[in-house]
């Protein structure tokens, strides 16, 4: 008797299953599998791309995300997850030409957004990347992705009380989220701080 061999679908949920639970080299010997059976399935190539970014191994997850490219260019979840490999690793030009192509192939998206108005911000385009970034927040007003980067870029941008607000609100989310309990810190010291450079000195 013939064993069949497990559906690609079936495969997939498998792979989804353990990249969620962090077992990301599992879930690319999965994907992997895919492959051996058909080697144009541009979703395994993300599904890979993805997990190496997971584990912070950007050449590897890029080779995998230029495959998916070359077999679907219009791939916008293929553009996204370059540019956010683009983005983490501080190549703003590269990730805002990635991201702004996803964009197009796929509008408000807040995701895409996220990581567009980000990279816009840290580019030097900080007004720009605030409305990307303001328009990613109207858009899914509870992530707290996304209210911790805006929180962050405001406090970058010295707008203490803006940024106070939106690490409260990730909070409410996530009440034990220390690295925004370290923000909220960050914020009232840097206040602080440029309150009294912004005092005149005493003669």
């Amino acid at each position: 008797m013939i064993r069949e061999e497990p559906n690609i679908n079936y495969l997939f949920n498998e792979a989804d299953k353990l990249k969620m639970a962090g077992e990301h080299q599992e879930a690319i010997r999965i994907c992997e599998k895919i492959l051996n059976s058909d080697l144009d399935n541009e979703t395994a190539y993300e599904e890979i791309g993805d997990n190496y970014l997971s584990m912070r191994e950007y050449k590897k997850a890029e080779k995998a995300l230029i495959q998916a490219l070359r077999l679907n260019p219009l791939s916008a979840n293929a553009h996204y997850l370059i540019g956010f490999s683009h983005s983490a690793l501080g190549n703003w030009q590269i990730s805002i030409e990635h991201l702004e192509r996803a964009d197009q192939l796929q509008s408000n998206h807040p995701e895409i957004l996220r990581c567009l108005g980000w990279s816009i911000f840290h580019s030097g385009e900080r007004k720009q990347g605030l409305v990307i970034l303001e328009r990613s927040l109207a858009l899914s007003p509870n992530d707290p992705l996304i209210l911790s980067d805006l929180g962050i870029c405001y406090l970058n941008n010295k707008e203490f009380d803006k940024a106070r607000n939106l690490f409260n609100q990730v909070l409410a989310i996530e009440p034990n989220n220390e690295k925004i309990k370290e923000c909220l810190y960050a914020v009232k010291f840097f206040k602080s701080e440029f309150k009294k450079l912004r005092q005149p000195k005493n003669k």
